[in-house]
């Protein structure tokens, strides 16, 4: 993990240092433009956007709860404190701090980290599936005199059917996700061994995440919870540009509007590196901003700015406080949960 730590810590100066070389003296950029955008902003709509996402985290400790009864029960609130505390960790060290969350409740609930690590698969899919199932609605049935209409329906149409193919897939390795594996591993083993072994074994760790609701009734309870999320997430968005009331493309943007630029600003955050992804995150949702609302670049960044804090640097303070009163060093724990992983895997 220290490694893996040290070459990301270099691959984000490198990406810092490209950036800077490729865009300096190409794009004329008004410093005072960007400094009033944020002097004007409407912090009320941007605080309701934070209660959004700290309202999430609550329903991801929800969630995980109903994830893990089949095995043992939890209180619905148990593993709140580990949510924050792993999302600070991935907000200050990138995407290797990811398995931060289900190494810190593994811990908490007494539990191996393997079925954690099932459970956060299962719970990536739902957020995956449920992202993508409120995306689609709503571009799909935009109205038809919003600009870039047709992209718009385009994308929706898309998502939707990517949709739908994710599901038919769960559904496959429900119910057959030896089989699944057993083919995977057979293909791929005539091109790499150690690559077929690893596709088998995450297959198959999906397929315990998927054995993790037992019922129709908790698949139910969760999705719905998921859904519900989402639509909150893409509310914080809406409250968020709703702030920007000195800017006309944000100000008065609907719902259906920000699902592009929710949709851009999940896809920056993938490959999140630690802190210069601070910085191309706010660089893709600014891009995805001129793009599809036309507002200047100043504005947009601005905003972006703005958003990177609401969706992700809100919680920060909170997770810090909370590592402090769970006594967890949280560069320690992000080796620890990588490590960890890595054994369990091998």
């Amino acid at each position: 993990m220290k490694n893996r730590s040290g070459i990301s810590w270099f691959a984000a100066l490198i990406v810092l240092v490209l950036v800077v070389l490729i865009f300096r003296g190409r794009i004329h950029f008004d410093w005072a433009a960007f400094w009033s955008g944020l002097k004007h902003v409407d912090w009320r709509p941007i605080t309701a956007g934070v209660a959004l996402v700290y309202a999430t985290y609550w329903m991801r400790s929800a969630r995980w709860a109903v994830l893990v009864r089949p095995t043992k029960h939890i209180g619905l609130f148990a593993t709140v404190a580990s949510q924050f505390i792993g999302f600070t960790a991935v907000g200050l060290f990138g995407r290797l701090a990811d398995l931060t969350r289900p190494y810190l409740i593994a811990k908490k609930v007494e539990l191996s980290l393997s079925s954690q690590i099932a459970v956060y698969t299962i719970e990536r899919m739902f957020d995956l599936g449920s992202a993508a199932m409120i995306f689609s609605a709503a571009l799909a049935f935009t109205p038809k005199d919003m600009p870039h209409h047709e992209v718009f329906v385009r994308t929706g149409l898309f998502s939707l059917a990517g949709t739908l193919v994710l599901a038919v897939f769960a559904l496959v390795v429900r119910l057959a996700g030896g089989a699944v594996a057993a083919f995977a591993r057979g293909v791929l083993g005539r091109v790499s061994k150690g690559a077929a072994e690893s596709l088998s074994d995450k297959i198959l760790e999906f397929r315990n995440g998927l054995n993790a609701l037992s019922s129709f009734g908790e698949f139910a309870v969760v999705t719905v919870i998921s859904l519900v999320m989402w639509a909150g997430i893409g509310l914080a968005y809406v409250e968020t540009l709703h702030g920007f009331v000195d800017t006309p493309g944000l100000a008065t943007i609907s719902y259906p509007q920000t699902m592009l630029l929710m949709g851009a600003s999940i896809g920056g955050s993938l490959l999140q590196l630690p802190i210069v992804g601070w910085f191309t995150q706010i660089a893709v949702t600014a891009a995805a901003m001129r793009t599809f609302y036309g507002v200047s670049v100043e504005s947009a960044t601005a905003c972006g700015a703005v958003l990177l804090a609401v969706l992700s640097l809100s919680i920060l303070p909170t997770g810090l406080v909370l590592a402090q009163v769970e006594r967890v060093s949280l560069k320690k724990v992000a080796n620890e949960s990588g490590a960890a992983a890595e054994s369990n895997v091998s």
